[in-house]
């Protein structure tokens, strides 16, 4: 058969192989941002939980589109962001065979919910970790091998990173152990990154120091789980004539009599999702703060309304943290953790560096056909209820 790659191409991808489920449920960042010494010490991820979608109103701003300063309906993802807080620093150096971490320093107090990670089973733990730790701070001897080591860091080390914990407590999770990453600092000289992540110990890190509106970024993170999964699902594999014999969603020919093995690049079935993936160019909407009461509205909607729908995010619940809003979908079902990355790539591309004006977000419940936006509005509609009587009475 000439030209096979046209007339019958492959079905699926290779470079995702092994599609087995990932060990790391967490997000992990495999490579930083280039880092550039001309620019100031910043931080270059963050972590944040999925809440669910929605859509918002909004004028594209691209001159000879066919949709420019027309309205458009696009689909967006929120992302729940609490603060995280620095509780170390990693310092590594260069070696032949690349990085390697030379010293860490922790700092004196850890929360309960950050030990917690620490542990397989809390409750019947001594509770034990970071005990001696936090002595250091205590004496003089403690606090000057501190110093020593943060000096043998600004000397030795090429690269700086924090380590740093969400507060899970603040998310309507049920779970109490909070997730740890390691979050490079980009910018500045070895000294000024490691007097940038001392000053950041024991504080408060908030989505907005770390990203900004409009801004391109990458996602990470593990796919929703699938199970175990045919062929035809797991590799999109052309389906068997009809009568075919003993099933038709299966792959006729799995290769030839020799070499008398099933090569790996054959569909098979097998575990399908809960995969380890990495999506970039998601772009920054909006980033809203969890205290304010209109942190939905815009200025041609003013109505006073947060961004969780009416009835709360399906199988999620209510955001009251910071959050942010990405265009399009996030891998992961509702609760899932996901990795937020500064991009690798300088954005030249007019849709990249487009300002985002939003003209309204849907705040109907996501349970049905929503009709009202706000519960206010919902009252007026309907008027007085039986049930408000009864509660009034």
């Amino acid at each position: 058969m000439s030209h096979r790659k046209f007339s019958a191409p492959r079905h699926g991808s290779l470079g995702f192989l092994p599609r087995k489920r990932t060990k790391k449920h967490r997000g992990k960042v495999k490579s930083f941002p280039k880092d550039d010494p001309s620019k100031p010490c910043h931080l270059t991820a963050f972590m944040g939980y999925k809440a669910g979608m929605t859509h918002v109103l909004r004028e594209p701003d691209r001159p000879g589109s066919k949709t420019n300063k027309k309205e458009i309906v696009e689909a967006v993802t929120i992302l729940e962001t609490p603060p995280m807080v620095a509780v170390g620093i990693v310092g590594y150096i260069e070696t032949p065979r690349g990085l390697r971490s030379y010293k860490t320093v922790w700092a004196e107090h850890l929360s309960e919910e950050c030990k917690r990670r620490f542990y397989k089973n809390w409750y019947r733990s001594k509770k034990k970790a970071f005990t001696k730790s936090c002595k250091k701070y205590g004496d003089q001897s403690g606090v000057q091998s501190i110093d020593r080591d943060i000096e043998k860091m600004k000397k030795y080390c090429k690269v700086i990173r924090v380590i740093a914990h969400t507060q899970i407590r603040l998310v309507a999770l049920k779970q109490k152990k909070s997730h740890i990453m390691e979050i490079q600092v980009n910018g500045g000289s070895v000294i000024e990154k490691v007097d940038f992540a001392r000053s950041l110990l024991e504080k408060e890190i908030s989505a907005n120091s770390v990203f900004s509106q409009d801004e391109m970024i990458d996602i990470i993170g593990a796919t929703k789980g699938k199970g175990f999964r045919g062929v035809t699902f797991r590799w999109g594999t052309k389906k068997l004539p009809r009568k075919t014999h003993k099933g038709l969603r299966k792959v006729a020919c799995i290769g030839s009599w020799h070499p008398s093995r099933v090569g790996f690049s054959v569909a098979r079935a097998g575990q399908t999702g809960y995969h380890h993936r990495t999506e970039v160019n998601k772009k920054i909407y909006r980033m809203g703060l969890g205290e304010d009461e209109k942190n939905a509205s815009t200025g041609y909607d003013t109505t006073v309304k947060k961004i969780t729908p009416m009835g709360g995010f399906p199988h999620y619940g209510v955001v009251t943290q910071d959050y942010i809003m990405l265009k399009g979908c996030v891998m992961g079902p509702k609760k899932r953790v996901i990795t937020l990355r500064k991009s690798h790539r300088i954005h030249t591309s007019r849709v990249a560096l487009e300002k985002i004006n939003l003209k309204f977000v849907d705040t109907t419940s996501k349970f049905g056909h929503g009709r009202f936006q706000t519960l206010e509005e919902k009252k007026a509609f309907l008027g007085t209820l039986k049930k408000d009587l009864a509660t009034s009475a």
